[in-house]
């Protein structure tokens, strides 16, 4: 025992210089831009609804990372809700499978006007590696109109954020 702390005291501590995060660099950037436009169309509050259509949950890991200390979404005025009759923003992930489209075609027409559609991953845009098949009917377009799109497999979320801002924008 008494070797392993006299070892302990001759190394010293040894970790890694921290950097500054290129993401908070990113968020810093775009935060005023972002708040301010939640500010003008929402007035202040961004009520989020997020759909699986069918993916592998790779976007789904990237949205949730918005939630966190890093990201912190509500400090923008942006919240996830339950519900789509309380949301102003569906953020879909995945293509849409068959046994989905009824759910995410129910969903779309139970979010109030005016909403907005995001298409968040490369599936969601295009099908990606999944494509359309006799499981998939493809991107997102191909089910309900979509606003913007967010490219990434997946996409970090300091693009999220980007991509919610474009599409507060149109």
């Amino acid at each position: 025992m008494i070797r392993i702390l006299r070892q302990i005291i001759r190394t010293g501590i040894v970790t890694e210089p921290l950097e500054v995060m290129r993401a908070e660099e990113d968020i810093v950037r775009i935060s005023s831009e972002l708040e301010d436009a939640v500010k003008k169309r929402f007035r202040g509050s961004l009520a989020i609804r997020q759909v699986d259509a069918g993916s592998c949950n790779g976007c789904e890991l990237e949205i949730h990372a918005l939630n966190n200390p890093v990201y912190n979404c509500e400090r923008f005025g942006i919240h996830f809700t339950a519900s789509p009759r309380f949301a102003d923003m569906l953020l879909v992930t995945g293509p849409v499978s068959r046994n989905m489209e009824i759910a995410l075609k129910r969903t779309y027409d139970a979010t109030p006007l005016p909403k907005l559609v995001v298409a968040v991953g490369d599936c969601a845009c295009n099908g990606g590696i999944f494509g359309k098949s006799y499981a998939s009917l493809g991107g997102v377009d191909n089910v309900v109109p979509v606003d913007a799109y967010i490219s990434g497999c997946p996409p970090a979320p300091s693009v999220l954020l980007h991509g919610i801002l474009k599409a507060l924008k149109i």
